[in-house]
């Protein structure tokens, strides 16, 4: 046996626990998921159609495309589409880039902000419901600390 065998060892059942945690995380995510996209609160609008209304209400200025996408889990041909049809519908509306003729802004119109808003009170008191069933208030706390910590660690 060799000196480093014992120091792989630990190496190994920490990625097996990290591997493990992944997957509960994401386990939660998608059984969570199925339950928030199985009530009946989404009324003209998709999850992830929500999902960019959301995105964009927390936005102090109109975005662009491709800051939205860093936000919002879709392809950026695929949250273009999106939004096309958001606009169409008269949710979102496109305004000129003052500092890139090519580019456009986007922001909420009142109406997808008032639709966001009556989405957004059911549904952030749905996941309240599902959240504080399960966890406890310190629990909660922890997983947010180490959720925002996984957050910060990706964006560097």
């Amino acid at each position: 046996m060799t000196a480093t065998a014992p120091a792989a060892a630990p190496a190994r059942a920490r990625s097996h626990l990290a591997n493990d945690a992944w997957e509960a995380t994401m386990a939660a995510h998608a059984t969570l998921m199925r339950r928030f996209a199985a009530e009946d609160l989404w009324s003209d609008v998709s999850m992830r159609e929500y999902d960019v209304l959301y995105t964009l209400s927390k936005c102090d200025e109109p975005q662009r495309l491709s800051e939205l996408g860093r936000h919002v889990l879709l392809s950026q041909p695929a949250l273009s589409r999106l939004v096309d049809r958001l606009v169409e519908r008269g949710l979102v509306a496109r305004c000129a880039d003052p500092s890139d003729a090519r580019a456009a802004h986007l922001t909420l119109t009142p109406t997808g902000r008032d639709l966001q808003r009556r989405i957004g009170r059911r549904h952030g008191a749905s996941v309240a419901r599902a959240m504080t069933a399960a966890l406890t208030e310190e629990e909660l706390t922890l997983l947010e600390s180490l959720t925002h910590k996984l957050s910060q660690e990706h964006r560097s």
